[in-house]
Formats: C-alpha cells, structure tokens, sequence
C-alpha cells in the first residue's frame, strides 16, 4: 500500500467520522426542537403526564424508570446505536432508558455536547454500528440491561 492510498483511507475514515458527528448533531437537534412546547396547551398537556410520569414511578416495574446504574460510556453506546437505526420510536425508548425521556432541559443538552466528543474517542464502536440493522442488533441486545 503506497502512501497516497493510506491518505486516502484516512481521508475516506474522517469524512465518515465527520458524516456521523453531523447525523448525531442533526437527530439532538430535531428532538430538541421537536419535543419544545409551542402552545400553552401543549405546555398543559405536558404537565399532565409529567404528573401522571411521576405518580406511576413509585409503583412502575424497574424497566420503566431511566438507569441510574448504566454507565455514561453505556448511555453514550446506546444513544449512537439507537440514533443509527433511523427508528424515531426506538430513540424514543433509548432516550427514556437513558433518563432523557422529554428530550430537552441542560441535562440533555450537556449529553448531547458530552456526545460529541465521546464519538470522536469511540469510532471503533460507531463503526461497528454502522448499518441501521446492525444498530438495532446492538439497542435489542442492551435496551433492557
């Protein structure tokens, strides 16, 4: 292998990397948008099942409830593979999973801009997550750890 095609392989790699980091920026801001209230009935509707959220916590089996015990390396996995499947009701369940079920608020935020450089640390995993149903193999698997 000469040098202008190992150039091009890590040319060909940073474009992927910098194709991925667009797409996670893009899905954080669509939910970010997506989930905002727009109306005050929308903000009353959101209060009404942030009620009942929190009146059926104390009595929801654990899988309900955001885990506390994952770790922030595996928060991060799964937000990236559940983001690549394409699957709007999956990252739904991720985000719910993860502790970020409204999608907004600093706390969301800050994982979002905390997100940015784990995948620049962790391309080895995005790789290995790259196809949706590859993706979606590895969300299955760890939804419910």
């Amino acid at each position: 292998m000469n040098r202008n095609q190992k150039i091009a392989i890590g040319c060909g790699a940073a474009g992927c990397l910098g194709l991925i980091v667009v797409a996670v920026a893009a899905a954080g801001l669509y939910f970010f948008y997506e989930r905002r209230p727009s109306s005050s009935n929308r903000n009353s509707n959101i209060s009404i099942n942030s009620n009942r959220a929190s009146n059926t916590n104390s009595s929801t089996p654990a899988d309900d409830t955001p885990s506390s015990s994952m770790s922030d390396d595996d928060k991060h996995k799964l937000f990236q593979a559940a983001g690549a499947t394409q699957d709007s009701e999956l990252v739904v369940k991720v985000l719910k999973k993860i502790g970020f079920a409204s999608g907004v608020g600093s706390e969301y935020e800050e994982f979002v801009r905390d997100h940015f450089t784990w995948a620049v640390k962790n391309v080895e995993f995005i790789s290995s997550v790259s196809t949706p149903e590859k993706a979606r193999a590895y969300v299955e698997a760890h939804l419910d750890d």
